[in-house]
């Protein structure tokens, strides 16, 4: 039997690991009658798929409905995985819907980065690791925006450097459903009242005739509220 030439080392090929993790919901525009919760989206990667290796971003609901959409819509025939919450009211608490939420919110996710044909959709890209809004992404899918997909990555992740490690220090959801810490959002308005009641269920729902066009404030869901 043939033996390796002596001082022939095989080559190590590392593997590919990409995590993210969907945490931190918090609610903006707290007390107004277009409130909405919004989640932390940290992506940690070796991949070469990914143009940033780390990177923290926020987004809401209908920020993941738009990017399913988008998704199928390119995909063809690959299955796009479903995201949570169809029903249009949730029967318990705030904390536990937006808990239950988050969690189907990071399977999605988890799900879409191991799809290589999903990989290649540069408009998860721009959602995962850029902060510009959906119209935003599109013109620079487009072309018509002021910087390339891979320019507003690396854009962002420059501005972005301090997040990664921060992580782990940022307020997190409690098991029980309750915000530990403060209520200082990334880069956005910052105030106390994490545990107050929202007033309005605008961004609970799955009212996908509402979510066509994600950069118009959202509406309160009509009539009554129901569990309440």
């Amino acid at each position: 039997m043939l033996g390796q030439p002596q001082g022939a080392q095989t080559a190590f090929v590392p593997q590919e690991l990409t995590t993210v993790r969907v945490q931190d919901p918090r609610v903006q525009n707290e007390g107004s009658w277009n409130s909405y919760v919004d989640y932390k989206i940290f992506l940690h990667t070796n991949s070469k798929a990914f143009t940033a290796k780390t990177s923290c971003v926020r987004r809401r609901y209908r920020e993941f409905v738009w990017l399913r959409r988008q998704l199928q819509k390119n995909a063809g025939l690959v299955p796009v995985p479903e995201l949570p919450g169809k029903s249009a009211f949730f029967v318990g608490s705030t904390d536990e819907f937006i808990e239950k939420r988050r969690q189907g919110l990071q399977q999605f996710l988890e799900k879409v980065v191991q799809n290589v044909v999903l990989l290649s959709d540069s408009r998860l890209h721009l959602f995962l690791q850029s902060q510009l809004s959906v119209p935003e992404i599109e013109a620079c899918v487009q072309g018509c925006g002021a910087q390339t997909v891979t320019d507003a990555i690396l854009h962002y992740a420059m501005s972005n450097c301090g997040w990664a490690q921060e992580e782990e220090s940022r307020p997190a959801l409690l098991p029980g459903g309750a915000l530990r810490g403060s209520c200082a959002s990334l880069g956005g308005p910052q105030g106390p009242g994490c545990l107050e009641p929202l007033p309005h269920w605008s961004d609970f729902g799955m009212d996908e005739s509402r979510l066509d066009s994600p950069a118009e404030p959202a509406e309160p869901l009509g009539g009554p509220q129901e569990g309440q």
